[in-house]
């Protein structure tokens, strides 16, 4: 298995007023000692903007960058994002990224809000994929789309709508998946060849109800510990890995816990090391 780290999983976020955000030297130096050898990038400015110097300070800690989170607006017709994403492209395959994981962005700050999508919407957010698809084609970083609480691609219906309308490959996201309604291990065995690039939560799906049915916010969720360190939770984490590696899937395994630090005192990496081991033995 290719298992790799996240920087969200010690409270690393773009989200404004999320929680105390640890420096990088720290994260990396965790990632480190927990055994990783690869990671997603981050927020932007977490790691230097510069592709060149980013990938030599992630070797410095014997990591590699696989991949990227990137909200982009998709479904507002009065807004190319398509400049935008080929700026990223090019970003990645400069620093060596393997994948750009983009998000149906809402245009609000965070996740506890978005707006519903009309036909022309969804009309525009499908015909995006569509064009982002076709200007990667044959270069750059493998571009997939992260299903996810608080953007225009949430719910079990909307994750239906995309992989109906569109071709683009998912970011399986276990944990925003199961959240949305979406059984990620259903998904999977119904249509493995759509999954290019994974990112593994466990969850409490008492906590992901509260989410579903609008009695807590997502960030309320995150803080009350929605996220648990993988095999602790109520996703058949274990059944999932073994359908994709069943399947032929060769990608990434990233562990990825949202976590909210109330400050440089918490201590993250240590669920961290309990995912590593949990998928340590399922190879």
């Amino acid at each position: 298995m290719r298992i790799a780290g996240a920087p969200i999983s010690w409270g690393v976020c773009e989200v404004p007023g999320w929680g105390h955000q640890l420096d990088r030297e720290r994260v990396l130096s965790e990632m480190r000692s927990v055994g990783l050898t690869a990671t997603e990038l981050g927020p932007d400015g977490f790691l230097p903007h510069s592709p060149t110097r980013r990938k030599a300070l992630l070797e410095e800690y014997g990591l590699r960058a696989v991949g990227g989170f990137v909200p982009v607006v998709l479904h507002e017709p009065r807004h190319d994002p398509l400049p935008g994403v080929r700026a990223r492209m090019r970003d990645f395959a400069e620093g060596d990224v393997d994948v750009l994981v983009l998000a149906a962005d809402s245009g609000a700050d965070g996740y506890d809000r978005r707006p519903q999508l009309d036909a022309t919407g969804w009309k525009t957010l499908l015909d995006n994929l569509r064009r982002i698809l076709a200007a990667a084609k044959g270069r750059g970083p493998a571009i997939t789309l992260h299903p996810h609480v608080g953007t225009m691609v949430e719910t079990r219906e909307e994750v239906e709508r995309v992989l109906d309308g569109s071709a683009v490959p998912l970011c399986l996201d276990t944990g925003h998946l199961l959240i949305g309604g979406t059984d990620p291990l259903e998904l999977v065995r119904r249509d493995p060849g759509r999954v290019a690039h994974v990112h593994l939560k466990d969850v409490d799906q008492g906590l992901a109800a509260k989410v579903r049915d609008g009695g807590l916010t997502y960030t309320e969720a995150v803080r009350q510990g929605i996220y648990r360190p993988l095999g602790q939770g109520d996703v058949d984490v274990a059944g999932i890995v073994t359908t994709l590696g069943q399947s032929g899937y060769s990608g990434w395994y990233v562990m990825e816990q949202d976590t909210v630090l109330t400050s440089a005192e918490d201590d993250a990496v240590d669920d961290v090391r309990q995912s590593v081991a949990f998928l340590e033995g399922l190879a």
